[in-house]
């Protein structure tokens, strides 16, 4: 089989080939090169070193002095224009800049932060399963999957709850634009449509930011635009990066991993029955696994700064590479039997959230505190949830999502 990591044809491959494709890569004995071919309205890219071995993966994230985050990390890079029209976003910068605004955007994430949000989330979840039974099974991601962390995000910023279905529909199509296009005009299209929507959530939050700043009230909004005890505080253009940011990335690790949680549970039912037995013993370790084997997303980009060896292969200033968390969570050599869906494995190991070292994911506590209350108020009040059939996937080599899923209780 010949494998073409950046061919966009690669992603329309059946799930099990792409697995057994990195399985062979990660068998090699130094990471391969690939060339990139011009993709419309993106750079065309000189190509990349794919990084397929947790090792690898775990090393590149560590080192941010070596492997920089810096244009920038969707892979192909975009041109040079995005940023002046939307601002940066903090995943493609490195220190002293991601550490400026990852310290101001991490109150949002405090354990106590947390902590004051379980209330909201219980209640969100309870709302969307009264949804559910007066509705009828159908489809799981519009239902369940989808709504949750949208929802949550918004009363975290105090999004005003007349615009939240604007935010609901721009969220689904900045995430559509991830997926694989089959022609010039569908790419130009969803490329138009994807900045309407990306440009109308920063004006959203910006316009809602300079209302905060003249009365903040309790949200995040009003915690981000007046200033800390140091000081600190967003721009706008900052403020209006950090909502597009929170609101793909943030909505799509939680939305994905349920999405793809509940057809695993179906296809395993001894998993879902040890789950079931004593869902406080086992949704962590279930949460952790879903992740693992899901990976919502699938790869980040890095540029080398400096000249380096690595694995025997030597990389020099300016070259690129690509983390692939998918496969990374594969490795047999840290994850045995790694295509096994297994509740008790000790996966805590995985990339899912990106790997450790400064950009690690922020929510992914606030994640995990999403999926454990959503599952354990299906199967409390569900307990024959389940999935239906075979999802229907976005075609993607960036984002694992889920487009539909049907369900049944």
């Amino acid at each position: 089989m010949e494998i073409d990591l950046a061919d966009l044809g690669f992603w329309r491959r059946p799930l099990k080939e792409r697995h057994e494709a990195f399985a062979r890569l990660r068998e090699l004995d130094r990471p391969v090169f690939f060339q990139e071919r011009r993709v419309p309205l993106l750079r065309s890219g000189k190509g990349f070193y794919a990084l397929v071995r947790h090792a690898d993966v775990v090393e590149a994230s560590r080192n941010a002095k070596v492997f920089s985050s810096e244009p920038a990390v969707t892979n192909p890079e975009p041109p040079g224009w995005v940023k002046h029209v939307f601002g940066e976003s903090m995943v493609n910068m490195d220190d002293p800049r991601h550490a400026r605004l990852r310290r101001i955007v991490s109150r949002a994430f405090s354990p106590k932060m947390l902590g004051n949000l379980q209330g909201d989330i219980d209640r969100a979840c309870a709302r969307i399963v009264d949804d559910v039974v007066a509705e009828g099974p159908g489809d799981f991601v519009r239902q369940v999957a989808a709504r949750l962390p949208i929802h949550v995000i918004c009363d975290m910023m105090g999004i005003p709850d007349d615009v939240r279905d604007r935010v609901h529909q721009h969220v689904d199509v900045s995430t559509a634009y991830t997926g694989v296009r089959p022609s010039l005009a569908q790419t130009v299209r969803m490329a138009g449509q994807n900045m309407l929507a990306l440009l109308a959530l920063q004006r959203l939050v910006i316009d809602l930011g300079r209302q905060r700043a003249q009365t903040p009230g309790g949200d995040l909004v009003s915690a981000l635009v007046t200033a800390n005890v140091d000081g600190e505080r967003l721009t706008d253009r900052e403020l209006g990066s950090f909502f597009a940011l929170l609101l793909v990335a943030g909505n799509e690790t939680a939305r994905n991993t349920m999405a793809h949680g509940i057809k695993l549970l179906t296809d395993n039912p001894e998993q879902r029955r040890l789950l079931a037995e004593d869902f406080d013993a086992h949704i962590g370790g279930a949460i952790e696994e879903m992740v693992r084997y899901v990976s919502p997303i699938m790869q980040f980009r890095r540029t080398v700064t400096q000249d380096h060896d690595l694995r025997g292969l030597h990389l020099k200033a300016g070259d690129k590479v690509v983390l692939f968390y998918g496969s990374a969570n594969r490795d047999e050599e840290v994850f045995p039997d790694a295509d096994r869906f297994d509740i008790t494995r000790d996966a805590k190991g995985h990339v899912g959230f990106g790997g450790p070292g400064p950009h690690f994911c922020l929510g992914a506590n606030l994640a995990r505190q999403e999926i454990r209350t959503m599952f354990r108020e299906l199967f409390t009040r569900l307990p024959e949830v389940r999935s239906v059939g075979e999802p229907e996937l976005l075609v993607s080599n960036f984002d694992n999502s889920v487009r539909s899923q049907a369900f049944s209780f």
